[in-house]
């Protein structure tokens, strides 16, 4: 008797684990992975599982959230160690435009694109964040994904951050940033004909290799930080990829600062 209900035990171990694995295995057949002694016990263990699986659904369910609850745990830790691998290029590269309080922490780092209209959104909520906190650091990721009109506009805003400095790259910022129509090449020349800009240098800073040089620098940290959108924002060691209520980057800065000072 003790002999058989240890056997229904072990039995009974293999179902909930199979059972916990099958969505990932996307087959029964995941129960080969199991000591068993014959193609008899193996139908009878697939046909007890299959059994388990329809008088208990809810199993699969509870095992895909805890699987994406650890999957989303993963990701923030290598984000986490990605961040600190590379804090230099991410917080204090010489190319990126730095605002708000210069010498405040934490630094909110944002890729952006100029035609994402989700960046648009988010630029009210970061200005008044930045007005309204005053020791927040602020900078921009140039990272253009939405094609060769979004690419030029980064090149222009880059080089006019190279060739005239931060003040006049604040501007042509916001001006893209909040513009209603899409931010494409006559938008670009109007911009340069309003502030009086030298086309032929902007054109030739535009399309070179130093340019180029710090997108391609920027894309690769995206990859290796996991943001494939726009906006994406580092606040302290975490990732944050989309569009954030005002409510959510203010934790985010308050639980940086915590940690900062645990």
């Amino acid at each position: 008797m003790l002999a058989k209900r240890q056997k229904d035990s072990n039995l009974t171990n293999k179902i909930s684990l199979a059972a916990s694995l099958f969505f990932l295995a996307a087959a029964i057949p995941a129960a080969a992975d199991f000591p068993i002694e014959s193609e008899e016990e193996r139908g009878h263990l697939e046909m007890e599982i299959r059994n388990f699986l329809l008088e208990h659904p809810e199993v699969l369910i509870e095992a895909m959230q805890v699987w994406e609850q650890r999957q989303r745990l993963a990701q923030a830790q290598a984000q986490a160690l990605a961040i600190d691998h590379f804090s230099n290029e991410i917080f204090f590269d010489e190319d990126s435009w730095v605002g708000g309080a210069l010498d405040g922490f934490p630094t909110i780092v944002e890729f952006v694109d100029y035609n994402c209209g989700f960046c648009r959104r988010a630029f009210d909520d970061v200005q008044n964040l930045l007005a309204e906190d005053g020791n927040v650091r602020f900078v921009v990721k140039e990272f253009p994904i939405l094609g060769s009109d979004s690419e030029m506009a980064s090149r222009f805003a880059i080089a006019v951050h190279r060739l005239y400095g931060d003040e006049d790259y604040k501007s042509v910022h916001d001006a893209m940033i909040t513009s209603d129509g899409p931010v494409d090449i006559p938008a670009i020349e109007a911009l340069i004909a309003e502030r009086g800009f030298d086309i032929d240098r902007l054109e030739n800073e535009m399309l070179g290799e130093r340019v180029s040089g710090i997108i391609a620098t920027n894309r690769e940290l995206a990859q290796i930080l996991g943001i494939s959108g726009t906006p994406g924002f580092i606040i302290g060691n975490s990732v944050f990829q989309g569009l954030q209520s005002y409510e959510a980057m203010v934790d985010a800065i308050e639980l940086a600062r915590a940690l900062d000072n645990s």
